[in-house]
């Protein structure tokens, strides 16, 4: 590809679309259009008994309920972590003590530049949620086995859930 020009098409609250025209090397051009986002944070929540936090979320866009780990956008110039503990606190009424961070991936890279910055939050104790108007959530405790056996089931389809919960068990062999 030589050459491109590029324009927003689409604003919305959490993402923008570029379409792009390409010239590729034979001289032709095409159309292609870029789902511009500002990042995400994902939060695999640990009690201290070692039990999962998570949620079932209603998803819009699958029109269903979601196994998933709490997770939401960056605001413009925010911090990943503050971000992280903004959601958990937000989504599941839990603060923690100690947020790590377990990598960031690209969630859809054929289409989107959306990178998820993947935590792991402990230390955990309840405070009140604070759920957007737009919200459908219920908190779910599971332990880790019961965590997996939905993994396994297929009943955890959410990739971003699914690439935290693996960058966490690889962080602890």
């Amino acid at each position: 590809m030589s050459d491109q020009q590029q324009e927003i098409v689409l604003r919305s609250r959490v993402f923008a679309v570029e379409r792009m025209n390409i010239q590729l090397r034979g001289g032709d051009w095409i159309v292609q259009h870029i789902v511009r986002h500002p990042g995400a944070v994902c939060v695999l929540a640990l009690l201290d008994d070692g039990r999962l936090v998570t949620i079932r979320n209603f998803r819009i866009a699958t029109g269903a309920w979601m196994n998933e780990f709490c997770a939401g956008k960056l605001e413009t110039g925010e911090d990943p972590a503050h971000a992280a503990a903004r959601e958990l606190e937000e989504e599941t009424g839990y603060q923690a003590s100690s947020i790590e961070s377990l990598g960031m991936f690209y969630t859809s890279p054929g289409f989107t530049d959306e990178l998820m910055h993947a935590f792991v939050a402990r230390g955990l104790r309840p405070c009140p949620s604070r759920l957007e108007l737009d919200e459908r959530i219920e908190v779910v405790v599971r332990t880790v086995e019961e965590f997996e056996a939905l993994v396994r089931s297929g009943e955890i389809s959410d990739g971003k859930t699914l690439a935290t919960f693996l960058r966490w068990r690889l962080a602890q062999s």
